[in-house]
């Protein structure tokens, strides 16, 4: 099988550019040539470049390796991911270790031999790879590490509920077995996700998370399968999708029941191939990723419904975990609350300040329709807020028990309230609480961050 890569060979000896392309396009699927390097702007800017294969000199007569450093240069200033690999002639060594200080891969030395020319382009090609990895990595995961809800510190559990899915996932980890978490908001589901990664065998790669309640339908595929530059208005340059992001690592789909119908069709294809197309390209990349998917959605229900596809639900659900609602696992609040306690104590300076046992059993006797999430909010708000040394039932202000109702008639926090009761009421189903409240989904998640629950 041809290698997914595009490489450039820029030559004035149209015998040589015969003889290169005939070898490397049996090993590489786009293999282009030229006799003129000043058609490397045009080339470099139109067209995503993996290698140019360079001769150091163009004019008759001249061997000084002046127009290869040139060129050379030329083309890591506008293509800095662009691999370079000389072709030199015996004598113009000493130019071509100059070269390689300026940033070139290697040289080949003409009449090169095959396998040394194939051996040189893939140890290129691979490096190239492995650096686009690393800094992938380094942006892709740096948001996930600084967000205190996704410390892997905080998956602490004594209540038997929790602990069974907390065991099942530490077996289905060490495996590429797809894994859906269902569960209503806040309960942990992407903390969970980044642990099944941390977990697996793929640790070292990249987890990368797309929340699919976020992306317009219009920018599904170019989000995920990347787009080719040109391939629309605003597409200023090659990018790459999520999928190929998390090439040989995890990629989390969360809320995967906000994804479109018609959309369903192009994510199961894409799982069942394991390949993606670029938005505006004609070639497909291999890609193989670990899935997570989670959703609060009754996705089994909707499949009854034709709302959400059999097969893509089968795809995704290799291993389905169902995490308990806060209010099913009161065992786990006083942890929770101290570990949340501790750490915005901490961060707030506020180091004499205690947690009392009395704001503890107001915490376990509380409903939590926000679950995790609105635990960690509600001591975060208590610690900023308090003035004393102690924090207080009061100071929690989760007043009626079942919700914190408002004492006024101020309208935000009416309206606050309305989104607990519905929440509440339909234990955490976004679809039917954003009914009840006259809502559409989207309204219902905007009210919902507004009000950090």
């Amino acid at each position: 099988m041809k290698k997914p890569y595009h490489l450039l060979i820029v030559d004035d000896d149209p015998d040589v550019l015969t003889s290169a392309r005939l070898l490397l396009k049996q090993h590489y699927q786009n293999v282009e040539t030229t006799e003129e390097p000043s058609d490397l702007n045009r080339i470099l800017s139109r067209k995503e470049i993996d290698l140019v294969l360079l001769d150091m000199n163009f004019r008759k007569g001249r061997n000084d390796g002046a127009e290869g450093l040139y060129w050379l240069k030329h083309i890591r200033d506008l293509s800095p991911t662009t691999q370079v690999v000389l072709m030199t002639a015996y004598g113009e060594v000493e130019l071509a270790v100059k070269a390689i200080k300026d940033g070139a891969f290697d040289f080949v030395l003409k009449p090169w031999t095959n396998e040394k020319l194939l051996a040189t382009i893939d140890n290129a090609l691979q490096l190239a790879r492995e650096k686009q990895k690393v800094a992938q990595l380094q942006d892709t995961n740096k948001q996930w590490e600084n967000q205190a809800a996704l410390r892997e510190d905080d998956l602490i559990s004594r209540s038997p509920a929790m602990q069974e899915v907390l065991d099942t996932l530490r077996k289905v980890a060490q495996t590429d077995a797809n894994i859906l978490l269902l569960g209503e908001n806040g309960t942990g589901k992407s903390a969970l996700a980044l642990s099944i990664h941390r977990m697996s065998k793929r640790q070292g790669d990249s987890f990368i998370t797309v929340d699919l309640g976020a992306i317009a339908p219009t920018l599904f595929e170019s989000e995920l399968f990347g787009h080719k530059k040109g391939a629309f208005t605003d597409a200023a340059e090659d990018k790459a999708g999520r999928f190929e992001l998390a090439h040989e690592g995890s990629l989390f789909l969360d809320e995967i029941g906000n994804l479109d119908l018609s959309l369903q069709s192009k994510l199961l294809h894409a799982l069942q191939s394991q390949e993606i197309r670029r938005v505006g390209d004609n070639q497909n990349r291999k890609v193989d990723v670990r899935l997570i998917c989670a959703t609060n959605s009754p996705l089994h229900e909707w499949v009854d419904e034709n709302k959400f596809r059999q097969d893509l639900l089968y795809r995704i659900n290799t291993v389905e975990v169902t995490v308990p609602p806060l209010r099913e696992r009161v065992e786990d609040i006083p942890l929770l609350a101290r570990k949340f306690f501790e750490r915005y104590r901490k961060k707030y300076q506020k180091e004499n300040l205690q947690l009392s046992l009395s704001a503890i059993d107001a915490l376990c006797e509380y409903h939590w329709p926000g679950n995790v999430r609105e635990l960690e909010h509600s001591l975060e708000r208590a610690v900023i807020l308090s003035n004393q040394n102690e924090v207080k039932p009061e100071d929690l202000q989760l007043k009626g028990g079942q919700s914190n109702k408002p004492a006024g008639l101020n309208l935000e926090e009416m309206e606050k309230h309305l989104v607990l009761q519905a929440l509440d009421k339909h234990r955490g189903n976004i679809s039917k609480a954003a009914k009840d409240l006259g809502l559409t989904r989207a309204a219902l998640y905007r009210r919902m961050e507004k009000y950090e629950l």
